[in-house]
Protein backbone atom coordinates (compact mmCIF):
# COMPACT_ATOMS: atom_id res chain seq x y z
CA UNK A 1 0.00 0.00 0.00
CA UNK A 2 2.73 2.63 -0.62
CA UNK A 3 3.46 4.43 -3.71
CA UNK A 4 6.99 4.80 -4.90
CA UNK A 5 7.37 8.66 -6.88
CA UNK A 6 10.37 10.78 -7.58
CA UNK A 7 9.75 12.78 -4.67
CA UNK A 8 8.60 10.00 -1.85
CA UNK A 9 7.16 7.17 -0.68
CA UNK A 10 3.79 8.37 -0.16
CA UNK A 11 0.71 5.65 1.91
CA UNK A 12 -2.16 4.81 -0.39
CA UNK A 13 -5.25 4.24 0.74
CA UNK A 14 -6.98 2.24 -1.99
CA UNK A 15 -5.23 0.16 -4.59
CA UNK A 16 -8.02 -1.72 -6.89
CA UNK A 17 -7.25 -4.10 -9.74
CA UNK A 18 -9.73 -3.85 -12.56
CA UNK A 19 -10.18 -5.49 -16.31
CA UNK A 20 -8.73 -2.70 -17.86
CA UNK A 21 -5.57 -1.80 -15.59
CA UNK A 22 -5.47 -0.24 -11.57
CA UNK A 23 -6.90 2.32 -9.57
CA UNK A 24 -5.17 4.17 -7.40
CA UNK A 25 -6.28 6.75 -4.16
CA UNK A 26 -4.29 8.61 -1.63
CA UNK A 27 -4.01 11.95 -0.04
CA UNK A 28 -1.58 14.43 -0.86
CA UNK A 29 -0.18 15.88 2.66
CA UNK A 30 0.79 19.37 3.22
CA UNK A 31 0.14 19.98 -1.08
CA UNK A 32 -0.49 23.58 -1.56
CA UNK A 33 -2.67 22.80 -4.16
CA UNK A 34 -3.84 19.28 -3.91
CA UNK A 35 -5.49 17.48 -1.06
CA UNK A 36 -6.51 13.95 -2.99
CA UNK A 37 -5.43 12.50 -6.19
CA UNK A 38 -7.11 9.26 -8.06
CA UNK A 39 -5.88 7.52 -10.82
CA UNK A 40 -6.55 5.05 -13.15
CA UNK A 41 -3.27 2.93 -15.09
CA UNK A 42 -4.67 2.25 -18.77
CA UNK A 43 -1.43 0.39 -20.18
CA UNK A 44 -3.24 -0.49 -23.19
CA UNK A 45 -3.84 2.59 -23.69
CA UNK A 46 -0.45 4.51 -22.39
CA UNK A 47 -2.10 6.56 -20.65
CA UNK A 48 -3.15 7.20 -16.48
CA UNK A 49 -5.84 9.38 -16.11
CA UNK A 50 -5.84 11.43 -12.64
CA UNK A 51 -8.48 13.00 -10.74
CA UNK A 52 -7.19 15.68 -8.65
CA UNK A 53 -9.19 16.98 -5.51
CA UNK A 54 -8.03 21.24 -5.40
CA UNK A 55 -7.81 22.78 -2.08
CA UNK A 56 -9.58 26.20 -4.48
CA UNK A 57 -11.21 26.30 -7.48
CA UNK A 58 -10.82 23.15 -9.86
CA UNK A 59 -7.97 23.72 -12.16
CA UNK A 60 -9.27 20.88 -14.72
CA UNK A 61 -11.08 17.94 -14.79
CA UNK A 62 -8.95 15.04 -15.18
CA UNK A 63 -5.23 15.23 -16.14
CA UNK A 64 -4.12 12.14 -18.65
CA UNK A 65 -0.36 11.24 -18.27
CA UNK A 66 1.15 9.75 -21.25
CA UNK A 67 3.29 6.92 -20.17
CA UNK A 68 4.26 3.68 -20.61
CA UNK A 69 2.90 1.14 -17.98
CA UNK A 70 3.99 -2.41 -17.16
CA UNK A 71 3.41 -5.14 -14.52
CA UNK A 72 5.70 -7.79 -13.23
CA UNK A 73 3.74 -9.47 -10.49
CA UNK A 74 2.80 -7.67 -7.91
CA UNK A 75 4.36 -4.49 -9.07
CA UNK A 76 2.83 -2.07 -11.64
CA UNK A 77 5.44 0.76 -13.43
CA UNK A 78 4.77 3.57 -14.79
CA UNK A 79 7.02 5.85 -16.52
CA UNK A 80 6.11 8.24 -17.71
CA UNK A 81 6.46 10.02 -21.20
CA UNK A 82 6.93 14.10 -20.37
CA UNK A 83 3.33 14.76 -22.29
CA UNK A 84 0.37 15.71 -21.00
CA UNK A 85 -3.13 16.15 -21.90
CA UNK A 86 -6.02 18.48 -19.39
CA UNK A 87 -9.39 17.88 -19.49
CA UNK A 88 -12.17 19.86 -19.21
CA UNK A 89 -14.81 17.64 -19.53
CA UNK A 90 -17.32 18.02 -21.96
CA UNK A 91 -15.27 21.61 -22.95
CA UNK A 92 -11.70 21.15 -24.46
CA UNK A 93 -8.77 19.63 -24.16
CA UNK A 94 -5.01 20.36 -24.73
CA UNK A 95 -1.76 18.71 -24.85
CA UNK A 96 0.79 20.69 -22.36
CA UNK A 97 4.33 19.68 -21.40
CA UNK A 98 5.85 19.71 -24.54
CA UNK A 99 8.79 21.57 -23.44
CA UNK A 100 9.54 18.96 -21.24
CA UNK A 101 9.45 16.14 -23.52
CA UNK A 102 12.13 18.14 -25.59
CA UNK A 103 14.23 18.92 -22.91
CA UNK A 104 13.92 15.34 -21.66
CA UNK A 105 14.99 14.19 -25.16
CA UNK A 106 17.40 16.83 -25.51
CA UNK A 107 19.32 15.35 -21.81
CA UNK A 108 19.11 11.44 -23.26
CA UNK A 109 16.22 11.26 -20.43
CA UNK A 110 14.20 10.06 -23.34
CA UNK A 111 15.26 8.15 -26.42
CA UNK A 112 13.78 8.87 -29.85
CA UNK A 113 11.04 6.01 -29.98
CA UNK A 114 9.98 7.02 -26.61
CA UNK A 115 9.17 10.53 -27.90
CA UNK A 116 7.70 9.13 -30.87
CA UNK A 117 5.80 6.90 -28.86
CA UNK A 118 4.60 9.61 -26.35
CA UNK A 119 3.41 11.73 -29.33
CA UNK A 120 1.61 9.54 -30.96
CA UNK A 121 -0.35 8.68 -28.24
CA UNK A 122 -0.76 12.43 -27.33
CA UNK A 123 -2.39 13.07 -30.69
CA UNK A 124 -4.16 10.13 -31.08
CA UNK A 125 -5.77 10.78 -27.75
CA UNK A 126 -6.31 14.05 -28.28
CA UNK A 127 -8.17 12.97 -31.04
CA UNK A 128 -9.98 10.70 -29.76
CA UNK A 129 -11.72 12.65 -26.97
CA UNK A 130 -12.80 15.45 -29.40
CA UNK A 131 -14.62 12.70 -31.07
CA UNK A 132 -16.42 12.09 -27.93
CA UNK A 133 -16.83 15.91 -27.73
CA UNK A 134 -13.95 15.82 -24.61
CA UNK A 135 -16.33 13.64 -22.33
CA UNK A 136 -13.51 11.57 -20.55
CA UNK A 137 -16.37 9.08 -20.16
CA UNK A 138 -17.65 8.97 -23.59
CA UNK A 139 -14.35 8.63 -24.83
CA UNK A 140 -13.67 5.21 -22.38
CA UNK A 141 -17.01 4.11 -23.55
CA UNK A 142 -16.44 3.77 -27.18
CA UNK A 143 -13.39 1.64 -26.14
CA UNK A 144 -15.63 -0.91 -23.59
CA UNK A 145 -14.04 0.92 -20.37
CA UNK A 146 -16.18 2.48 -17.68
CA UNK A 147 -13.97 4.55 -14.99
CA UNK A 148 -15.06 4.39 -11.51
CA UNK A 149 -14.11 7.34 -8.92
CA UNK A 150 -14.22 7.66 -5.26
CA UNK A 151 -15.69 10.51 -3.32
CA UNK A 152 -12.22 11.99 -1.49
CA UNK A 153 -12.18 12.14 2.32
CA UNK A 154 -12.52 15.71 3.76
CA UNK A 155 -9.36 16.66 4.89
CA UNK A 156 -9.66 18.52 8.40
CA UNK A 157 -9.23 22.60 7.64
Amino acid sequence: MRHHTNTGIRSVQTYLETDHGLFVAREFIAHPRVRYWQAHLLPAQNVVVCRYDFHGRREHDYHLDIAQITRKGEVWTVRDLYLDILLHDGLMAEIVDTDELLCAHEHGLIDGREMHCAVTVAHATLAALARARYSLRDWQAAQGIRLDWCVAPLTPA
